[in-house]
């Protein structure tokens, strides 16, 4: 019967990542995703995904559709999986639970495993018993020797039980790659739960039972499931399995070196991705949460990624969350973008925030496929003013430069969708400029605009207009600070002839006007 259990020598590197849909995919998982994924793709080998549902409760299909949509749009992959099929399914453990049936009476049978009837209350009188004692707290075995007879009345009597692992209290040891050589005292060790009936395994013993069935050449995971491999290695070894290699990655960190929370900035991957952080910034972020190329290079693509990445030179200390730079990565991505693709991002912002709303029609094309949309153009919604693509790729492309994420372009730019501007009227003032010369400086703008004919208004003629005035003040921020100031409403934007020749020569008027009435 063992030889069955058997899996002959395999040449080919595969890796998995396991993530359990209890929640939204977050940065520590995709880390492990995408470092199993260039692993694989490294050494020609297959990188597979599987979901561990198993645990129904809190278990929900929104955060399975997460983790699917989440690393589709990072660029992560899988050969094998849920949504792609294999030759080793189903990639659901939900749905593996005869597989699972199989190996748990295997263990049960060769003596590897016992049901244990220990209530609660029994296993915390146990644990205080031996913290009295000056013990570390491990399972006392009560159970393991119970007669086959007592067994099977308390199974016939439906008593609550679980499944329990006989951990051989040897050591244990095994090479990681990236930690080294690890040794672990399983005499420290209870007996450890592995199911919860015949068909539910725990993570630890369904993870052992997949990675064999799937031909799991590779085990790369956070560092936190290092207490857990010595006792997967004794499972395997009583199921008769070869061992694995295991690479545990460092544990990521924040700022003060604490375990990474939402406060240091572990939120979804969606969320990022709503935030307006780029696919690739966000993976050559997390590549360097551990990785280090031993280079000064900052800036990998995928392939390049592909190409270079080694588990060798993953750092075994814990890895800094450093969101200044995920900006400054995400900065450079957005600049390397073309002008139509970061305007394309960006519409869903304005949209968002209100400023402006797509304009439809409905077209029969082709006839028998039913009714189609198609974007007309769209339009302010505070003003009534259409906007055309071109007007707001205009607006993205004075600010491109300016971006650390898109979602920043909504209150960078409000100012072109509003119809009137509500700021104080310090904001006009440059360093110690009074009223009245503020209200001079506006009203001689308005003069030399409204004389610039609606034909030949740009920003080249603008600045040609404007400048040898600005010149004549002596100080060229009298005239420029209030105009930019009186434009936008606010205390940093772009250029004031840039921010012109966008709103067009009626609502500089307009607004310059406004400005000057403040005094």
């Amino acid at each position: 019967m063992a030889e069955d259990f058997k899996l002959s020598t395999q040449n080919e590197i595969r890796v998995r990542y396991a993530p359990s849909p209890t929640g939204f995919l977050h940065i520590g998982g995709s880390r492990v995703a995408l470092f199993n994924y260039l692993f694989a793709k490294q050494n020609n080998g297959k990188y597979i995904l599987r979901i561990e549902d198993t645990d129904i409760e809190r278990s929900k299909s929104e955060y399975d559709k997460d983790i699917l949509e989440s690393l589709k749009w990072l660029g992560i992959h899988h050969d094998e999986g849920p949504d792609v099929g294999g030759n080793f399914g189903p990639y659901r453990q939900r749905e593996r639970l005869d597989i699972y049936e199989k190996y748990i009476k295997k263990l049960l049978a060769d003596g590897n495993a016992y049901y244990c009837f220990c209530t609660e209350e029994d296993l915390e009188a146990q644990r205080q018993y031996q913290l009295s004692r000056g013990e570390a707290p491990k399972y006392s075995g009560k159970c393991k020797n119970l007669s086959k007879e007592e067994v099977e009345e308390n199974l016939i009597n439906k008593k609550p039980c679980v499944i329990r692992f006989k951990v051989n209290p040897k050591k244990v040891d095994f090479k990681d790659i990236i930690k080294g050589d690890l040794e672990f005292d399983m005499s420290l060790s209870g007996d450890i739960v592995i199911a919860k009936n015949l068909r539910y395994p725990l993570f630890i013993l369904a993870g052992v039972i997949d990675d064999y069935e799937m031909k799991i050449s590779h085990v790369i995971r956070g560092d936190d499931h290092i207490p857990n491999t010595p006792k997967q290695i004794l499972i395997q070894e009583a199921l008769e399995f070869p061992k694995v290699q295991y690479a545990h990655l460092p544990m990521i960190l924040g700022q003060d070196r604490s375990k990474l929370s939402k406060r240091h900035g572990a939120t979804a991957v969606s969320e990022y991705k709503k935030q307006g952080y780029l696919p690739e910034a966000l993976v050559n972020f997390m590549v360097f949460l551990g990785w280090n190329p031993g280079t000064e290079r900052e800036i990998y693509s995928m392939n390049s990624l592909i190409k270079e990445f080694s588990l060798e030179k993953v750092q075994k200390a814990g890895a800094i969350f450093n969101t200044k730079r995920l900006d400054f990565l995400n900065g450079f991505y957005i600049r390397e973008r073309s002008l139509e693709k970061i305007t394309e991002l960006s519409i869903p912002y304005f949209i968002d925030a209100n400023f402006i709303q797509p304009i439809f029609k409905t077209e029969q094309y082709p006839p028998a496929y039913g009714a189609k949309e198609i974007l007309l153009r769209y339009k302010a919604i505070e003003t009534g003013e259409e906007i055309t693509l071109e007007t707001l790729q205009k607006i993205i492309s004075i600010y491109k430069e300016r971006l650390k994420k898109l979602s920043e372009i909504s209150e960078l730019t409000d100012f072109f969708f509003k119809e009137k501007l509500d700021y104080d009227k310090n904001l006009l003032k440059w360093k110690e400029m009074s009223d009245s010369e503020i209200k001079i400086s506006l009203e001689n703008l308005e003069k030399i605009i409204s004389e610039i004919p609606q034909e030949e208004w740009s920003r080249e003629n603008l600045e040609t207009k404007i400048l040898p005035e600005a010149e004549r003040a002596g100080d060229r921020g009298k005239t420029l600070w209030p105009l930019r100031a009186a434009l936008t409403g606010k205390q940093a934007s772009a250029g004031p002839f840039e921010v012109a020749e966008i709103l067009g020569k009626e609502k500089v008027l307009k607004r310059l006007k406004e400005a000057s009435e403040k005094f």
